[in-house]
C-alpha cells in the first residue's frame, strides 16, 4: 500500500511540479536562475499534499493538483506580509515585480493558472468583485511601462496561459 502510495504520488509531483514552481516563481518574484523562495514554497505545497495523499487520491477526493496550489497560494500569501520586498518599500525582480503581493496572486490564478473569478475569490478569501478589480488593476499596472521593472527575459507565464 505504501509503494503504490509513493508511486502515485512520484507520479503526480513529476507532471505537476513544473507548473507549480513556475507559479512559485511568479509569486515571489525571484529571478528564473535563483529561486529558493520558490522552491521552498512547492516542496513545503508537496509535502502538505503527500501528507494529505490518501484522502486526495480517492474517487470522491480533492483533485491533488488544486490541493497542491492552494497550499502554495496560501503560504505565499502567509509569508509575503513579511518577507516580500514590495512590501518593505523594495521591489521584487521577475515578470511581475512591480506588483504587490495580491496583485501577483490574482494575476497567476486568473491568468497563468486560468481559474475563474469565483475560484480565485474562494481561493484567496475576496469577493468577486474585488478579485476582477485587482486583476484588472494588475493588467493595466503591467501594461503600463513606468510601473514595470526591466528585467532580463524570463518565463512569461502570463503569455503562455492556456483555457
Amino acid at each position: 500500500m505504501d509503494r503504490r502510495r509513493a508511486r502515485e504520488f512520484e507520479a503526480f509531483a513529476a507532471g505537476a511540479a513544473g507548473r507549480l514552481l513556475h507559479a512559485a516563481v511568479l509569486l515571489t518574484g525571484e529571478p528564473p536562475d535563483a529561486t529558493p523562495r520558490a522552491q521552498r514554497l512547492l516542496i513545503a505545497a508537496l509535502s502538505r499534499t503527500y501528507a494529505e495523499w490518501d484522502r486526495l487520491s480517492g474517487a470522491d477526493g480533492e483533485d491533488p493538483y488544486d490541493r497542491a496550489r492552494r497550499e502554495l497560494v496560501l503560504r505565499f500569501a502567509r509569508e509575503a506580509a513579511w518577507r516580500d520586498p514590495v512590501r518593505r518599500g523594495g521591489r521584487a525582480a521577475g515578470v511581475l515585480g512591480g506588483l504587490g503581493p495580491q496583485e501577483r496572486i490574482v494575476l497567476v490564478l486568473r491568468l497563468y493558472e486560468g481559474l475563474a473569478e469565483e475560484q480565485t475569490a474562494a481561493l484567496i478569501g475576496l469577493t468577486e468583485e474585488r478579485v476582477r478589480v485587482v486583476c484588472a488593476r494588475a493588467v493595466a499596472a503591467m501594461r503600463e511601462p513606468s510601473r514595470r521593472r526591466r528585467t532580463r527575459p524570463g518565463p512569461s507565464g502570463l503569455r503562455e496561459a492556456g483555457p
